[in-house]
């Protein structure tokens, strides 16, 4: 599918009407990408509110413009070049020192307008094409996850079966890992992002494993907890608890539903369990050009899910110095019911 950024800069500036200003300059490097297509480490975008857009980049990444379906002009000073009155900033992509070095050109009375994430809250509804390299970043994370599952054993380290998923994710054609993979062994799961060390993997052992793959820059997330060898009554237990906790989480993922709310069904049932002090982190959040994008459901988080966001839910339960478990999916939402992208089984592995 071809994605149609003309279409985003035309969302984009329906949005500014809200904001009353005649212009939006993006300074973000996903926003700049999903805005116009363009990859780089130094490039802005200002979009006006009639639609139209100016996009600057220095000498290293104008020739690349040329592909691109919009006006392109090379600037090292990228932001001084598209900067106006009155204009709206993306306020936290831009530095303090940034905005009073561009005040400061424009002079006194007509100065930039910090905004909100606009970009970010367009961005949270994909579109059909995006929808397909999500899917196909998770596919990769699935099939990575089924051909290194056979090589876990207890003797391999944390480090060895991380670089096992990255190594694999990428020979299937990921780009790369969506995010610095996270293995888990022993009591080392009791770390909801425990950084993978040379611990060895030992029989007896629950391993929680944290990955994905971005493919085109859309990015995958899963989470799946195994165990090596005939788990104890309450690895058990724990596993299963989290299991029906995952599915609440789920089976809550509609259209309409408060973020907040979603949290509750899968928090609830942990509560109740008596494990609520042991699941620290939010229930999931949303994902696409950044692994962790709006939206995100925890108990606090305000607003409600709307048709075609692609978004993950990860229930925890974290014992200290004993273990943990977590289990996660990618989904998307979806009228008829969410869409699950991740396939791989939920039922509790034993290696």
């Amino acid at each position: 599918m071809t994605i149609d950024y003309p279409a985003r800069r035309a969302r984009l500036a329906a949005a500014l009407a809200a904001h009353e200003v005649p212009a939006l300059l993006v300074t973000s490097p996903v926003n700049v990408r999903y805005l116009t297509g363009l990859v780089s480490s130094n490039a802005a975008v200002l979009v006006r509110a009639d639609g139209s857009a100016l996009l600057a980049t220095d000498n290293r990444y104008i020739d690349m413009t040329r592909a691109l379906d919009v006006t392109a002009v090379e600037a090292p000073d990228v932001t001084g070049r598209l900067a106006g009155p009155g204009v709206g900033i993306e306020a936290a992509a831009m530095s303090v020192a940034a905005f009073r070095r561009l005040n400061e050109g424009l002079g006194e009375g007509a100065g930039l307008v910090p905004l909100g994430p606009v970009v970010e809250e367009l961005r949270a509804v994909k579109d059909e094409a995006e929808l397909e390299l999500i899917r196909t970043a998770c596919a990769l994370t699935d099939q990575a996850f089924a051909d290194v599952l056979p090589l876990i054993a207890p003797g391999l380290t944390e480090r060895a079966v991380a670089r096992l998923l990255d190594n694999r994710m990428t020979e299937l054609g990921a780009d790369k890992p969506a995010f610095d993979t996270i293995v888990a062994a022993g009591e080392n799961g009791a770390i909801p992002h425990h950084a993978p060390t040379d611990r060895e993997l030992r029989a007896g052992d629950l391993v929680t494993m944290d990955f994905g793959a971005r493919y085109r820059g859309y990015h995958a997330d899963m989470t799946r907890t195994v165990c090596l060898g005939e788990p104890a009554g309450w690895q058990r237990d724990l596993y299963d608890l989290v299991r029906r906790a995952q599915g609440a989480g789920r089976h809550a993922l509609t259209p309409g539903a408060e973020a907040k709310d979603v949290d509750a069904a899968a928090r609830g049932l942990i509560e109740a369990a008596g494990h609520g002090d042991h699941f620290r982190h939010g229930l999931g959040h949303g994902v696409g050009l950044e692994i962790h994008e709006d939206p995100f459901l925890g108990p606090s988080r305000t607003g409600r899910l709307e048709d075609r966001v692609p978004i993950t839910v990860e229930p925890g339960i974290y014992l200290p110095e004993r273990g943990g478990v977590r289990i996660e999916d990618t989904l998307v939402t979806r009228e008829g019911g969410p869409e699950l992208f991740t396939k791989t089984t939920k039922e509790l592995l034993v290696l």
